[in-house]
């Protein structure tokens, strides 16, 4: 919506975040979201708003208060059970015209990318796409939304001065989620999902998910992963047999899957996923800007490679100068087998 004007823009309030549920259960990626939306609410003095629309979502309010949430903004419909982007974006948008908030944010989910895009065209407003960072301007309320740009060579900050709400989506696993206070609490407004909001554009017949070559690096404490030094199928192999002696997963980077040396589901950085991982051993991994944003915030990184200068090996809390191959099988030699 048109805010052009210091007026126009004091009219929306508040800070907003859309949580992702799946099968009546509110995502990780939503506590996430709130625990840095919390930082933005704080900063403006305003309150922190969680949209759940679902079926049977409505027992989850009181979690998302503990991770805090101000107030709890629930569709509960049956008919929302299965995920439908056209009837969601239409109740989300007369929400959106309805409350009026300063900022809505979303998970950059597969969910979240449907859903989104929708909303922003029709409530006339802007969207940044795949954050790693989000501040607010104290003077103006702009939402400074950072994200890697022109190909992840440099990192953008960008703002949307002149229309609100100001809408983001932030990937899985980059902003850290606040320690659930069960003492915190909130108030909960219900909505209904509203005749004219159902499309009946598309139907669900069935959902399936494929566990056959699922790669859990979402979940893994230790991701052992590969990049150009490792040199093909057979460096990996020894990745994995190091990842196995840890209970790991194995990553890689984009230029390790363009070769064809592992699957795409491999590949951690800014065209695959994001990790948040205990400990994060890169070998033989430059560290371009495209895989840094994809890892950069686990907890521990461990970089091996020949070359000190690359910029993984700056980045990395431990930085192991020599040859991949003589040092993996060492560790793999030390680490008792399970």
């Amino acid at each position: 919506m048109k805010a052009d004007t210091e007026e126009a823009r004091g009219s929306f309030k508040n800070i907003w975040v859309v949580a992702e549920s799946l099968g009546g259960k509110v995502q990780k990626v939503t506590y996430e979201l709130l625990g840095a939306a919390r930082t933005l609410a704080d900063k403006r003095k305003s309150e922190l708003w969680c949209i759940v629309m679902g079926d049977g979502v409505a027992d989850q309010a009181e979690e998302l208060f503990h991770g805090g949430a101000d107030v709890a903004l629930v569709i509960d419909d049956p008919r929302l059970g299965r995920f439908l982007d056209e009837d969601e974006a239409a109740a989300l948008v007369r929400l959106i015209r309805k409350h009026k908030p300063e900022v809505v944010i979303c998970g950059a989910t597969t969910r979240g990318r449907a859903l989104i895009p929708r909303v922003a065209v029709t409530a006339d407003c802007g969207l940044t796409a795949d954050c790693t960072g989000l501040d607010i301007d104290p003077e103006n309320g702009d939402l400074l939304q950072t994200r890697p740009a022109f190909g992840g060579n440099i990192m953008a900050t960008i703002r949307c001065s002149n229309h609100r709400p100001q809408m983001s989506t932030v990937r899985p696993r980059v902003m850290n989620a606040l320690a659930l206070d069960p003492e915190r609490s909130g108030r909960i407004i219900m909505e209904n999902l509203l005749e004219t909001e159902k499309t009946n554009l598309k139907k669900v017949l069935e959902i399936f998910r494929d566990t056959e070559n699922a790669v859990n690096l979402a979940d893994a404490r230790f991701i052992i992963a590969g990049g150009r030094g490792v040199k093909g199928p057979e460096g990996f192999k020894l990745l994995k047999a190091l990842a196995e002696r840890v209970n790991g997963a194995v990553g890689a980077s984009r230029a390790a899957v363009d070769s064809g040396w592992v699957p795409y589901n491999h590949q951690v950085g800014q065209t695959g996923q994001t990790v948040q991982a205990t400990v994060y051993v890169a070998c033989g991994i430059s560290g371009q800007i495209q895989h840094l944003v994809g890892m950069q915030s686990c907890d521990y990184i461990i970089a091996i490679d020949k070359n000190p200068e690359t910029p993984m090996m700056q980045l990395a809390d431990v930085a192991i100068v020599g040859d991949l191959f003589e040092i993996i099988p060492e560790l793999v030699k030390e680490i008792p087998g399970t």
